[in-house]
């Protein structure tokens, strides 16, 4: 067993033993592997491991990475944040887009998914931490941002997406899932979408245990699986062409 293959699974044994503890059963999480700054070929390594559900943070990676290996079986989703001139190429690969915090932006998408004659499954970005360094919607926005959010017919919402603060403080961690399940909690009774707004994306690496402990239903983990990430802002991504 390769070393991706090993950490891939005991990442996932980790997902399944939080999930038990939790209460809940077995398959009730979703791992979403985050493939941000791999090179294609470890990509694959994790690909022929099982890995079938791929997150990306920029979209012209996610394209250049959705080419390169050309794998109907894998589902893409979009994770970091999307600019609304992006939209054409981000549903060149991506199913799904996690990180829909703005009106004009769901206007894009709309657009561009009319024009291509299919929906888009959507998780509405949450700032649950209140650093203004951070993308989201603030929390009290969120019930406005539901009901207009209701008139475009192409977007399917799921749920609600986070990025905790980046802190080893546990407690302020957690509080910001719990902000986020208290956000769905409510929606799921007074919202539009009612019911269907079920998922909770929250949880990465260093905290994705924490997160499912406190209800998530999709957890976003990759340097766990890849490990360190190279220095950021680099652009390159080994076995992409055109890239640097």
């Amino acid at each position: 067993m390769t070393e991706i293959a090993s950490n891939l699974a005991a990442v996932r044994s980790s997902i399944a033993e939080a999930t038990e503890l939790s209460g809940r059963p077995a398959g009730a999480v979703r791992f979403v592997l985050v493939t941000k700054t791999v090179d294609v070929e470890r990509v694959r390594e994790a690909i022929r491991a099982g890995a079938a559900d791929l997150g990306e943070n920029k979209v012209q990676e996610g394209r250049c990475k959705a080419e390169a290996l050309a794998d109907p079986a894998v589902r893409w989703s979009m994770i970091g944040h999307l600019q609304s001139n992006k939209v054409k190429d981000v549903l060149r690969f991506a199913r799904e887009v996690q990180s829909l915090d703005r009106l004009s932006l769901a206007a894009a998408l709309e657009k561009r998914l009319q024009h291509l004659g299919r929906p888009l499954d959507v998780l509405v970005q949450v700032n649950t931490s209140g650093e203004p360094s951070k993308f989201g919607l603030s929390p009290e926005s969120v019930p406005g941002f539901l009901r207009e959010l209701s008139s475009f017919d192409a977007l399917r919402p799921k749920g609600f997406m986070t990025l905790a603060t980046f802190t080893p403080d546990e407690a302020e961690v957690r509080r910001c899932f719990r902000v986020l399940r208290g956000i769905r909690d409510r929606a799921l009774n007074d919202a539009p979408q009612g019911a269907a707004l079920g998922e909770l994306s929250m949880g990465m690496s260093g905290d994705y245990r924490w997160a499912v402990e406190e209800g998530a239903t999709i957890v976003r983990v990759g340097q766990a699986v890849f490990g360190a990430r190279p220095l950021p802002d680099s652009h390159y991504w080994p076995g992409v062409a055109g890239t640097r």
